[in-house]
């Protein structure tokens, strides 16, 4: 029990106001050179059997490297104009491709597929009737083992972490291939229906044209065939039966004239409007056969700069490295509590 007179503080006024010089401080570690020596070699010891290959199972790791590329349409890029293309196919992609290829590898379709592909579930040994949240656990695993990043360059890397090497980069290769078959789908949703849309307009247009193809014939069928044509023919004949006072013949070419008259007009607008249509069908039919190409055909949507191998050399736990850290971490700790030990402890004791 403090005394009246005694100030009820953690430490003394005198230890607080005192200031600590570097002989203390050296004082202080000699004092306690073998507690903190144990402590340090009984931690050293534990990191060392803990990062060890019987206890934890070394990781090693895998990387894929890739450029994304411009292209997203096979027939702009290939069938279009040089100096209409927008983009050169063999670009590398820049910021935006990059952005957009980290989007692909971190989609749910792609992980679903490669957790079907390599059996993942199983292969990180979560088994879904023992497991009360196993999707959850599969998640969980497949952050802690698989990443990618940007790099300053704008290339993709893939690492994959694995206790198996090869396995390690077989994933590696595995997200690769499934980045190229999830984005070639991924454009398809589009290049179906843009193929149907202008496969039927081309329909249409072919049916509009025949249409007027039919009606032209059925002037040909009352003897309109070629308006300019017939419409010199008769001037002349018209002209040399006039000429000739033969006026039964002149009367009757005059009647022909007159059947022509009437539907040239029709004959000559069904012949523009045929070629102007012709004209929008052959555009039309260049759609097609791009929308075609998108549709049937497929080009990779990366470079690989470098694809993963079987790694030889494990990359965790770097035991050095938890050396280490063990070692600082476990000297720092054990300092501490000698020094909260001498000042709480026995110094209450010598007071007391």
């Amino acid at each position: 029990m403090p005394t009246s007179g005694t100030k009820d503080t953690l430490l003394d006024e005198e230890l607080t106001s005192k200031p600590i010089h570097m002989v203390d401080v050296i004082n202080f570690f000699w004092r306690w050179r073998k507690p903190l020596l144990i402590i340090t070699l009984v931690s050293a010891l534990g990191a060392v059997l803990i990062s060890s290959p019987m206890i934890t199972k070394p990781k090693y790791k895998a990387v894929h490297v890739f450029y994304p590329t411009t292209n997203n349409s096979i027939s702009n890029a290939l069938l279009t104009e040089l100096n209409q293309r927008q983009k050169d196919p063999l670009e590398f992609g820049e910021d935006e491709e990059a952005e957009k290829a980290l989007q692909i590898l971190q989609s749910s379709d792609l992980m679903g597929r490669l957790v079907r592909n390599f059996n993942l579930m199983k292969h990180y040994g979560i088994d879904p009737a023992k497991e009360s949240h196993p999707q959850t656990a599969l998640e969980y695993k497949i952050k802690e083992n698989i990443a990618f990043e940007r790099t300053r360059y704008l290339s993709i890397n893939i690492n994959v972490l694995d206790e198996d090497p090869a396995m390690a980069a077989n994933i590696a290769n595995g997200i690769a291939a499934l980045y190229d078959t999830v984005k070639t789908e991924i454009q398809k949703q589009i290049a179906v229906p843009a193929l149907q849309i202008v496969e039927r307009a081309l329909k249409e247009k072919q049916q509009k044209i025949q249409s007027l193809k039919d009606q032209l014939r059925s002037l040909g069928e009352k003897g309109v065939t070629n308006y300019e044509e017939q419409s010199r023919a008769l001037a002349e004949e018209i002209y040399k039966a006039q000429g000739s006072g033969n006026m039964g013949r002149m009367k009757e070419l005059l009647e022909q004239q007159k059947t022509l008259v009437a539907s040239g007009g029709d004959f000559i607008a069904l012949n523009e409007l045929i070629k102007l249509e012709e004209e929008k069908e052959s555009d039309l039919i260049a759609q097609f056969e791009k929308r075609q190409v998108d549709v049937k055909e497929a080009l990779s949507h990366k470079f690989t700069v470098s694809a993963a191998a079987k790694p030889e050399i494990k990359a965790w736990p770097k035991r050095s490295l938890v050396l280490l850290v063990t070692l600082f971490a476990s000297f720092a700790a054990g300092s501490l509590l000698l020094l909260i030990y001498e000042l709480f402890f026995l110094r209450r004791k010598k007071i007391a």
